[in-house]
C-alpha cells in the first residue's frame, strides 16, 4: 500500500527527487509500478527542458530569484505534461521496476533516474541518436527527409536498438524500420517472431523482414520507399511537420498498431529534443 506516500501526487517526484524512497513500500502493486514509473519519467522531462533552457539562455545577470523560482515550476509544469504518453519512457521504466520489485534484480537504496529511467531510456535513447546520426544525415542530403523523422521512426521500431531484428544467429540484420521481405525484395532476410494487429488486437506472427549490410543501407532504403511509392506520396508532403507526417504514414498503412502515429510523433519530438540539447 503506498496510500500515503508521496507517489498518490503525479507531481511528487518531480517536484521532490527524495520522494524516490517511497518506491520501497511500493510492494507488487501494479497502479504503484505504474505512478512510480510516470514520475521517474517526469524527473527525466524536467532535468532534460533545464538543460535545454540553459544551454540555450543568455545571461542570467538580471535574473531576479522569484523568476528563477517561475521558471523553474513552468518546467515543472511542461515535464509533466509531457509524462505517461504511450510509447514514453514510462512504459520501459514500468518494465524495469516490475523486474527489480519480483526479485529478479534488488532495487538499490540509492536509485535514482539515473541508475533506473536514465540507463533504461534516456541513455539508450541518446546512445542510439549518437550512434547512427551520421548515417541518418547522410541520407536526409540525399532523400530530403530530416534526420530527425528518420532517427525517431528508427528508434521506435527498434526500441531504440534493444529490439533490433537479428538473424538466426543472433547477427544484425541492419533493419531499423521492420521493413518487410515482401514483393520483389530480392536481398537478404531475417526471418522473426513479431507482433501484428488483427482487427484491433495484436497477434504474434512469423515475418520475413529485409536485412541490409549497414545501417546506413537501412536508412536509404527506407528513405527509398518512402520518397518513390506511391502509397507513401502524401508523406513527402508532411515533411515540415511532425504530426502530420506521423499520421501520414498511419493513413498509408505503413503499420497495423492503431496508436502508431501517436508513439511515431513522440519518438520524432524525443529525438529532436535530444538533437537540441547534444548541440
Amino acid at each position: 500500500m503506498i496510500g500515503n506516500t508521496a507517489f498518490t501526487s503525479p507531481s511528487g517526484l518531480a517536484a521532490d527527487p527524495n520522494a524516490l524512497a517511497a518506491l520501497k513500500g511500493a510492494g507488487d502493486s501494479k497502479a504503484a509500478l505504474k505512478e512510480a514509473a510516470k514520475q521517474f519519467e517526469a524527473l527525466f522531462m524536467r532535468e532534460l527542458i533545464k538543460s535545454m533552457r540553459e544551454a540555450t539562455s543568455k545571461s542570467g545577470l538580471f535574473e531576479s530569484q522569484g523568476e528563477n523560482l517561475g521558471t523553474d515550476l513552468l518546467d515543472q509544469q511542461f515535464a509533466q505534461q509531457l509524462t505517461g504518453l504511450p510509447g514514453g519512457l514510462s512504459e520501459a521504466i514500468e518494465r524495469q521496476l516490475a523486474g527489480r520489485m519480483a526479485g529478479t534484480e534488488p532495487l538499490p537504496d540509492s536509485a535514482t533516474p539515473s541508475t533506473v529511467g536514465r540507463a533504461s531510456a534516456g541513455e539508450r535513447q541518446t546512445a542510439f541518436v549518437s550512434k547512427h546520426g551520421a548515417a541518418a544525415q547522410a541520407v536526409a542530403r540525399e532523400s530530403g527527409i530530416p534526420a530527425a523523422f528518420m532517427l525517431g521512426q528508427a528508434g521506435h521500431e527498434s526500441g531504440w536498438g534493444r529490439g533490433e531484428i537479428r538473424h538466426a544467429d543472433g547477427s544484425p540484420a541492419h533493419n531499423l524500420f521492420g521493413i518487410k521481405a515482401t514483393g520483389g525484395w530480392t536481398g537478404k532476410v531475417a526471418e522473426i517472431t513479431t507482433t501484428e494487429y488483427i482487427n484491433g488486437e495484436p497477434r504474434k506472427v512469423t515475418a520475413k523482414f529485409r536485412a541490409y549490410d549497414s545501417y546506413e543501407d537501412s536508412f536509404r532504403d527506407y528513405a527509398r520507399l518512402i520518397g518513390n511509392s506511391p502509397r507513401y506520396e502524401g508523406v513527402m508532403d508532411q515533411l515540415h511537420s511532425v504530426k502530420g507526417f506521423a499520421q501520414g504514414l498511419q493513413r498509408a498503412g505503413y503499420a497495423t498498431d492503431p496508436s502508431y502515429a501517436e508513439k511515431l510523433g513522440r519518438a520524432i519530438n524525443t529525438t529532436l529534443s535530444l538533437q537540441r540539447a547534444q548541440g
